[in-house]
């Protein structure tokens, strides 16, 4: 057979070089011949076939295989999951959202992993009374002269001026500067304006675990406790803001004298009053 080359067989057959080209990798072309290597070139390579059982073959059902091996099965050396892997997790959501690199975050994920909805509740009962203390510390009001002041912003006055090169160039000048005073009284009113919301939240929230929580569930009474505390943080806002006559805070001191922790109630639950079995 007379050699050819590749532009010779293009202009024979009215194509491409690139097709010629193409034609050569796909049936395996050399200078020996045309089809001379051991396999004949194909678009697609033959697949190996699968191993193993079809699908639902119960050949193994009841073979617990080989219990007491020789040397051990070591098939799974250094292909473990990697560390912090998320096979275990009943969903990746939490994980998905929180960056793997953030390990507060994480050790208190998978803390929360294992805990049931009603000790969640109570968690987050715990967090939100703590929240309503420490407001109370960081907006308390000392007296009526205790007012805050706050700088906002500052107007500047723009001075457009030529360096000596001839570049221009701005000067801000400050010309006044913009405050906001806030009086004793406002602050008093935006704290317990923010507690009686927080605390009717709360509220909901105990009654709720109320709801759920077995009936001899010890952290009944310490919700108890917190639910007096609200109570009587609801009537001092009430007194604060006005809203009360003489005959009303006698008989709210009345209810928060008859709504005090019983001993014997205490006892039942810790075994005896100051907490000793």
């Amino acid at each position: 057979m007379k050699k050819m080359k590749y532009k010779d067989i293009a202009e024979k057959y009215d194509v491409s070089l690139n097709t010629v080209k193409s034609w050569k990798k796909r049936h395996g072309w050399n200078r020996e011949g045309v089809h001379t290597n051991k396999e004949k070139g194909c678009t697609q390579k033959e697949q190996p076939k699968k191993k193993g059982a079809p699908y639902k073959n119960a050949n193994a059902a009841g073979n617990r295989g080989n219990t007491n091996p020789k040397w051990g099965n070591k098939n799974a050396v250094g292909h473990g999951a990697p560390e912090r892997n998320d096979n275990a997790v009943k969903h990746g959501l939490f994980r998905k959202i929180i960056p793997q690199d953030d390990e507060a975050a994480m050790e208190l994920l998978e803390e929360i992993e294992s805990e049931d909805p009603i000790s969640m509740l109570y968690t987050m009962i715990r967090l939100k009374y703590f929240n309503i203390l420490n407001s109370q510390r960081i907006m308390h009001v000392h007296n009526e002269r205790d007012k805050t002041k706050e700088l906002t912003g500052i107007k500047y006055y723009l001075r457009f001026d030529k360096t000596e090169d001839g570049d221009e160039i701005i000067d801000e000048i400050p010309v006044e500067k913009q405050w906001t005073i806030q009086q004793a009284w406002e602050k008093q009113a935006n704290l317990l304006n923010s507690l009686s919301r927080a605390m009717s939240t709360l509220t909901s929230m105990i009654a709720r675990f109320d709801q759920l929580a077995h009936a001899d569930d010890k952290r009944r009474l310490e919700l108890e406790l917190m639910s007096l505390d609200i109570v009587k943080k609801k009537a001092e806002i009430t007194v604060l803001n006005g809203d009360e006559d003489d005959d009303n805070a006698e008989a709210i001191q009345d209810f928060l004298e008859a709504t005090a922790p019983d001993p014997e109630k205490i006892k039942a639950v810790f075994g005896d009053i100051n907490g000793e079995d």
